[in-house]
C-alpha cells in the first residue's frame, strides 16, 4: 500500500495527492451514512410525436427551411441515414409552402427534445454576424488585430488513446521540452504581442472586435467599402468565461438590464475596468478570410447560415444539418416566434438538450435584436423515417395545383 501511495506521489505530485486524500477521505464518510446511492433518472432525450404535437406547425411558412435544408444536404447528402430525404429535397424548388410542409411530414418523424429529467423546456438565445470597420494594414485608427490560427499553437487529438475523448481537443504550445497552454486572452492582448506576423485585418473597436469573438464570424468594411467575411478557424484551449455573468456577480448590473448592447455601453463608459472585464474571459478565437461567394458565414456544418433559418444547436443530442421546430417568443415580447429552422451551427455556450441559438442575420440591426434574446422555448426535432421508394414530383405537383397560388 505505501509503495502504491509512493508510485501517485511521484506521478501526480504532493498538491494533487493532498486533494485526491481529502477526496478519498470524503467519500469513505459519505458512503458510510448512506446505505444506497441516490439514483439519477435519466430519459431518452429524442421523444416521438404525431405531427399535431409539435406546437406552432401549420402556421408556420417552411419554404425558406426547405431551402436551408437543401444547403444542409450538401453537407451530409450522401450518408446514408440522409441520403433518401436530400435526394428528394434537392429536386423540389419553387414549390410554395405547402408542398415543402407536405415534404417534411412525408419524410420525416417529429421528436420533441426534453432535458434528462424529462421536461420540455429550455433557454433560446439569438447570435448574428456583426459588420466591423477595419483595414489590411495597421493604422493609428485601425490598430486592434485580428489573428489567423498560429503556427506554433498544438491541437493534440486524443481519440486513438480515449475514443470516449473524440469530440475533446486540447491546444497548447511547446516550452523547452514541454506542452504548456496556449496564450490566453490577457497575454495576447495585454503582454508582449506574442502572435506578431499572424495579423490578417486591423479593426477601430476593441469591444466590437471583443464581440466578434463571441460571435465567432462576421465582416470587415474595409476604408475603400469592401466586404470581407471573416470565420472561425480555431480556438486557444482556454475555457469561456461570460464577462455578462461577472457583471451580475458584481452588481454593475441587474438580470433585466442584461444584454449584449448593456455589456458594451458598460465597457465604453469604464475603460479601464472594462479592459480589464474583457481579458477575464481567457478564451480567444482565431480567424481566417473567406472567399468573396461568402455573404453570410459558414456555420459548424460548413455551408452558409441563412437568416432567421439556422440555428446553432449542441450535436450531442441534435445532429448537424437536421430540421428543427422552434417554438418561442420574440426577444422582450410574448409573440410566438414558431418556426422551421435547420441545425447547421454550434457555439461554445451551446450546451445541453433543449437548448439553441437563433440566427438573426448581418450586420447592427441583426445584432440589436440576436443581443436581446433570452427566451423560454421549445425544440422538435425531425429526423428522417422509413418509406417506400417513389417519387414526391406527382404528389408535388398535385399539391401546387389544388392550392392554385402558392408562391
Amino acid at each position: 500500500m505505501e509503495a502504491f501511495i509512493l508510485r501517485i506521489k511521484n506521478l501526480i505530485g504532493m498538491k494533487i495527492m493532498k486533494r485526491f486524500v481529502l477526496i478519498s477521505s470524503l467519500i469513505i464518510v459519505l458512503t458510510g451514512c448512506v446505505s444506497k446511492p441516490p439514483q439519477v433518472i435519466k430519459v431518452d432525450p429524442l421523444m416521438s410525436v404525431e405531427w399535431d404535437q409539435v406546437d406552432g406547425w401549420l402556421l408556420d411558412h417552411p419554404t425558406a427551411a426547405l431551402e436551408a435544408f437543401q444547403k444542409s444536404c450538401r453537407a451530409i447528402g450522401k450518408r446514408e441515414r440522409w441520403q433518401k430525404v436530400c435526394s428528394e429535397a434537392v429536386t423540389l424548388s419553387s414549390t410554395g409552402d405547402l408542398a415543402a410542409r407536405e415534404y417534411f411530414e412525408r419524410f420525416f418523424q417529429p421528436y420533441q427534445v426534453r432535458n434528462e429529467d424529462g421536461s420540455p423546456d429550455g433557454l433560446i438565445t439569438g447570435y448574428y454576424g456583426p459588420e466591423l470597420l477595419g483595414s489590411r494594414t495597421a493604422t493609428e485608427e485601425y490598430k486592434y488585430p485580428l489573428y489567423s490560427q498560429p503556427d506554433n499553437m498544438l491541437i493534440i487529438a486524443l481519440d486513438d488513446l480515449y475514443p470516449e475523448l473524440s469530440n475533446y481537443r486540447l491546444r497548447g504550445r511547446i516550452v523547452g521540452n514541454r506542452v504548456v497552454p496556449y496564450f490566453g486572452r490577457e497575454e495576447i492582448d495585454n503582454g508582449d504581442n506574442p502572435l506578431a506576423g499572424q495579423e490578417i485585418f486591423w479593426v477601430k473597436d476593441p469591444v466590437q472586435l471583443f464581440f466578434l469573438h463571441i460571435q465567432g464570424s462576421g465582416r470587415i468594411r474595409l476604408p475603400d467599402g469592401e466586404l470581407v467575411m471573416v470565420n472561425y478557424a480555431n480556438q486557444n484551449g482556454h475555457p469561456y468565461r461570460s464577462i455578462g455573468k461577472l457583471l451580475l456577480e458584481r452588481n454593475e448590473m441587474t438580470r433585466d438590464q442584461m444584454s449584449m448592447q448593456n455589456i458594451q455601453r458598460w465597457v465604453e463608459e469604464n475603460p479601464e475596468a472594462g479592459k480589464q472585464l474583457l481579458a477575464e474571459n481567457p478564451s480567444y478565437i482565431f480567424f481566417r478570410e473567406l472567399s468573396a461567394e461568402f455573404t453570410s458565414p459558414p456555420g459548424a456544418l460548413g455551408v452558409p447560415l441563412t437568416a432567421l433559418r439556422s440555428i446553432a444547436v449542441d450535436p450531442r443530442t441534435i445532429p448537424l444539418g437536421a430540421p428543427v421546430f422552434l417554438s418561442t417568443t420574440f426577444p422582450g415580447t410574448e409573440y410566438p416566434l414558431q418556426q422551421l429552422v435547420v441545425a447547421q451551427d454550434t457555439g461554445g455556450a451551446i450546451k445541453g438538450q433543449v437548448r439553441a441559438d437563433f440566427f438573426w442575420g448581418m450586420g447592427n440591426d441583426a445584432g440589436e435584436i440576436a443581443g436581446r434574446m433570452k427566451q423560454d422555448g421549445r425544440l422538435w426535432v425531425l429526423l428522417p423515417k422509413d418509406l417506400p421508394e417513389e417519387s414526391l414530383q406527382s404528389r408535388t405537383e398535385v399539391s401546387v395545383s389544388k392550392d392554385g397560388a402558392i408562391n
